[in-house]
């Protein structure tokens, strides 16, 4: 009984280990050794039943950790997707409550070599539409260069990935300024099309001190060759990480309108942004704000939000709450919307998550039931 234990035991681990590290034994050959031990009495048929099961459940919690997996091509490339499935119940009067396919993405990232890589990105919810095409070129730790579609570096929260973002839904400064669904210029996923310096200064402890990026755009969002004229839009970020876990910086954007009419006629129309922004984040805790002006034309915008959230089990469930306000003139009074958000995500595994939010807001001018819940479900690869 205890010789059997032994073998068992030492067959377990020799099969796990061979899952995890990935080495070329087929199905077929576990089947053959296990046959083999049957044969020679050293396990039952129900011993080695048993220890394939275990064997495929072990497998399964190795992939689902995985961060990545291989894919066969010519060259070795990263290839991710995911999808969010949205239900939002709105308790404004002529809104429709229902489910939705909120995003659809593929993403192919790749590196030719230590010098050269590439990314590109698509989403397939609604009418399809390329995200992200770009190249890479990084000469040094303190100098790259990107060129192509990818987004501009305005705010902290519009370079995190959908799929990444804490909150289902982005505050509303952010939305509405920063190239998204509320932006004058038409909801253009925060990107443009451009070229891009940037890279990492004075490192401590193997975290840089210093970031920057520098970029010239098109100004008129993506996919689409700027036909308008020959200006071209420039934005920058600058950001100081003094202490593990804290960023503090600010960006700027500086260019034209070249969607809408212009205020004055003959001229292109001002766009223009400027922002501060400070991030705290360790493994449970998160502190985030950022202020956001801009100004389209004669019409000065500004809002900012405040945004916090705790881990209660670790890496698992997060709760967060957010308050946001964006004022869209400040030349007027009445306008300006407050949004309460509170909830929390539940983390399955690295792949899949589930979202709960719950968002009331609040108007200074006339007052509308507007509040609405979101429950999201993402899964991806």
């Amino acid at each position: 009984m205890k010789k059997t234990l032994i073998t068992r035991t030492i067959l377990t681990v020799a099969l796990l280990v061979i899952s995890v590290s990935g080495l070329k034994v087929s199905g077929q050959s576990i089947n053959d050794v296990l046959n083999l031990l049957v044969a020679n009495k050293s396990l039952t048929q129900q011993q080695a039943d048993s220890i394939r099961a275990d064997a495929a459940i072990k497998q399964q919690e190795a992939d689902a950790s995985k961060k990545s997996f291989p894919v066969n091509t010519s060259r070795l490339i990263q290839l991710s997707g995911y999808t969010q499935v949205r239900y939002q119940r709105t308790e404004e009067k002529g809104k429709t409550s229902g489910f939705d396919i909120r995003r659809a993405r593929l993403d192919l990232k790749g590196n030719i070599s230590p010098y050269f890589s590439y990314g590109l990105q698509a989403d397939f919810a609604g009418s399809p539409k390329l995200l992200d095409a770009y190249g890479d070129i990084k000469l040094a730790e303190y100098f790259f260069v990107t060129l192509g579609q990818f987004k501009i570096p305005l705010t902290y929260e519009n370079q995190i990935s959908d799929n990444k973002i804490e909150i289902t839904d982005r505050s509303q400064v952010v939305e509405a300024l920063v190239a998204r669904s509320k932006d004058l210029l038409g909801n253009t996923n925060g990107r443009d099309i451009g070229i891009m310096a940037g890279g990492a200064l004075l490192k401590i402890n193997g975290q840089p001190l210093i970031e920057y990026r520098l970029g010239i755009f098109n100004g008129s969002g993506i996919n689409v060759a700027d036909t308008a004229n020959s200006n071209k839009d420039f934005s920058g970020r600058l950001l100081v990480n003094p202490v593990k876990g804290l960023t503090i910086g600010g960006s700027f954007y500086n260019g034209f309108d070249k969607v809408n009419k212009p205020d004055v006629a003959g001229k292109a129309q001002t766009r223009d942004r400027f922002g501060f922004e400070l991030n705290y984040s360790l493994p449970r805790l998160l502190i985030r704000g950022e202020y956001l002006k801009g100004k389209d034309g004669k019409t000065t915008r500004d809002g900012w939000y405040l945004l916090a959230g705790y881990y209660v089990i670790k890496q698992k469930l997060q709760l967060l709450g957010r308050y946001d306000t964006y004022n869209p003139n400040t030349s007027k009074t009445g306008v300006i919307t407050n949004n309460y958000t509170f909830g929390g995500n539940y983390n399955f595994n690295n792949w899949s998550r589930l979202q709960l939010f719950y968002t009331v807001r609040s108007e200074v001018g006339t007052s509308v039931k507007n509040n609405y819940l979101t429950v999201q479900y993402q899964v991806g690869f």
